[in-house]
């Protein structure tokens, strides 16, 4: 498996202002909860403390785990984007045949997913169903509810 992590501009973006506020604020905040947990004295029962470095933790691995992305990331290049196949950045309109329902849907790498606003990974059940795939394709997926059957309608960047 590849180490290369596929990003839209936005996702880069996004991930790049997460770093800078864990880096700065959120670094900040937790040295202070410690410094604070320490004027507390004995250690072998400081709760405060012991919450502190757990918070401590989670950060820094949260901030290491977003530079590996970053170090990996693959920038999609929207303008570039081919609307004969689909391939992640490129939005989808498909049609479940089983109930009729159209999906507006963008194509994202793994870290972008947002099922709210619509943005499934490549390496989802219907993303790998739909991938290298063209406007009026029928493809199957196997999703969580059973196999269903889609109609690819449209393609765009």
């Amino acid at each position: 498996m590849s180490n290369k992590t596929i990003l839209t501009h936005e996702g880069l973006k996004k991930l790049e202002e997460e770093l800078e506020l864990l880096k700065t604020v959120k670094r900040r905040e937790v040295a202070d909860k410690i410094k604070v947990a320490l004027s507390f004295g004995d250690l072998s029962e400081n709760s405060e403390y012991d919450e502190a470095k757990n918070e401590q933790g989670i950060v820094e691995a949260r901030i290491a785990q977003i530079e590996a992305t970053l170090t990996h990331a693959e920038i999609l290049d929207a303008e570039s984007l081919n609307t004969d196949q689909i391939q992640v950045g490129n939005k989808i309109r498909i049609k479940n045949l089983d109930n009729d329902k159209v999906l507006d849907l963008w194509m994202v790498g793994s870290r972008e997913v947002d099922m709210k606003v619509g943005k499934i990974s490549d390496e989802s059940p219907v993303g790998k169903a739909c991938v290298g795939r063209s406007v009026g394709d029928v493809v199957e997926a196997e999703t969580p509810g059973g196999k269903a059957r889609y109609e690819i309608l449209e393609i765009s960047k």
